[in-house]
């Protein structure tokens, strides 16, 4: 399962970082594709400019040099009775023309001029005679230039005496920036950019006020060809937010592939969450019925052992035997009834069930009354409980046997996790409108693990031997469960082998 959800994720990953190249590469294609077209556009705007200028000065022209090209077909159809006669002819003149129409800094400029003429006549016999020859029954003539021989040879010538002519005069900023919004626009790229031509990797005149040549994020393409199709610039262009406008187009998709990796992972964390949870309480549960299985067949094989005693016949004459017996069996029975009880108290919390009511009650004389349950404990092994009652006020809304069973509960924990001879001190203080009732032991203590897991139902921290000290996790449990109800908090201070302080924050009622 953890590898399914690793592959999950690694495809995910492969996914948004190959939707992320793709989009770079798509904003590649366009920003080079709107690039070549400004490029282009504005070489052949200058063309056409000066080629149009070119025209207008036609009359004007004088001619150093012609020559003339003639084609003549001459072809007889058999079946048609017909003759073809076909005429071309080609004159090429070759023009001297000032620079200044061209703002070019030459003296003059060498153009040619192709101008074509064609004639096809048609005649009716095949046996034809001189004077047939001049009566065509039908005749086509065309003249005119010859445009793209003629372009040609204009645009060579001008790109030739251009290429010396400064960047700056033959574009402008305003023309580049409109050529290349209008463009982008049409792209679907609607983000600030920074542009420039570039000289042999030097700037020239013509760029925008916060264009940085870098070189990982700026787009080049030539422009202006000189004869031989070779650039001396290069223009570029840049995208201070394309980062953004690159992850704007997939930004959706990202954060629908996330949301539904974490909802995989969430649900994964759940499951393994509640199969630890399961085995933690498998366990739990495994311990508490240990202890409980001790906690009633010690108290059952004590009271078996009193009954055998008791009909045996030397004793069951003997009264102060007899009687010791029977308090031993009214003590044990009393202790597994205690279990029982508290095992009820706390399914009736879970449940919602235990009714508490309360009333006015001094914590002082809760106290004192806790301790009477358990002197003769302490007592029998040579402790002591001493009392330090500080507090001015402690008058609380509380249950008066819940409460006490709460105390009883901490005292005994302080009693059975001591080692050596109970020694434990209780303190009251009063806290703004709370007051702290503090109970202090000196026993073993407990680590800072186990102390956050005291008051968890069936927790009991493990000491090697499970039954070293009689229990099955339910008091600490009731006693949170209690104090809650009573809208208090209680807590733990603990060290190991140096004791443990139990705090309980009650509100006070004037």
């Amino acid at each position: 399962m953890s590898l399914s959800l690793i592959g999950i994720i690694f495809i995910q990953a492969y996914y948004i970082n190959d939707s992320v190249n793709n989009e770079k590469e798509r904003f590649k294609f366009n920003v080079v594709k709107t690039l070549n077209y400004v490029s282009n556009t504005i070489e052949n705007n200058e063309s056409e400019k000066y080629f149009a200028e070119y025209f207008s000065w036609d009359k004007d022209k004088k001619v150093d040099e012609e020559a003339v090209s003639q084609l003549l077909i001459y072809q007889k159809n058999n079946s048609t009775k017909e003759t073809l006669i076909y005429r071309s002819n080609v004159l090429e003149e070759n023009y001297k023309l000032s620079s200044s129409l061209f703002d070019i800094g030459l003296d003059s400029i060498d153009i040619k001029n192709i101008i074509g003429s064609s004639t096809a006549e048609i005649y009716s016999n095949s046996e034809l005679s001189e004077k047939e020859i001049k009566s065509p029954i039908s005749k086509i003539i065309r003249d005119g230039s010859i445009d793209d021989a003629q372009r040609l040879s204009f645009e060579k010538s001008f790109k030739e005496i251009s290429k010396g002519k400064p960047v700056h005069k033959r574009v402008s900023k305003k023309e580049i920036r409109d050529l290349l919004s209008e463009k982008l626009a049409k792209d679907g790229i609607d983000i600030d950019f920074e542009f420039a031509i570039y000289s042999h990797d030097l700037a020239t005149k013509v760029r925008s006020d916060n264009f940085e040549n870098d070189v990982k994020s700026t787009f080049s393409v030539p422009i202006f060809y000189d004869e031989n199709n070779q650039s001396l610039y290069k223009l570029l262009v840049n995208f201070p937010d394309d980062r953004k406008f690159i992850l704007s187009g997939i930004i959706g998709m990202i954060l629908l592939s996330i949301v539904f990796t974490l909802i995989i992972i969430l649900a994964y964390s759940s499951a393994l969450f509640q199969l630890v949870k399961q085995r933690k309480i498998s366990e739990i549960k495994t311990d508490f019925i240990n202890n409980m299985t001790h906690e009633f067949k010690t108290p059952i094989a004590t009271i078996n052992l009193a009954l055998d005693a008791i009909r045996n016949p030397k004793v069951i004459d003997d009264k102060d035997k007899v009687l010791r017996y029977l308090r031993m069996i009214k003590e044990e029975n009393k202790r597994m009834h205690a279990q029982v009880e508290n095992v009820l108290r706390i399914s009736k919390l879970e449940k919602n069930e235990l009714n508490i009511s309360k009333d006015r009650v001094e914590l002082h004389d809760l106290v004192e009354d806790a301790m009477t349950h358990v002197q003769l404990l302490v007592e029998d092994r040579q402790g002591y409980i001493k009392t330090f009652f500080d507090a001015e006020q402690s008058t609380v809304l509380a249950n008066e046997t819940h409460f006490t069973n709460v105390i009883v509960n901490i005292l005994d924990n302080a009693i059975k996790y001591s080692p050596n001879a109970p020694k434990i001190e209780v303190y009251t203080e009063n806290v703004g409108t709370t007051i702290l009732l503090k109970i202090k032991d000196h026993g073993s203590g407990m680590s800072k693990a186990a102390a956050k897991k005291v008051f968890e139902k069936f927790y009991r921290e493990h000491t090697g031997n499970i039954h070293n000290v009689k229990g099955h996790g339910l008091g600490l449990a009731y006693v949170k469960r209690i104090v809650e109800d009573h809208q208090g908090h209680v807590s733990v201070e603990s060290e190991k082998d140096k004791g443990s302080t139990f705090i309980i924050k009650l509100p006070l009622i004037s």
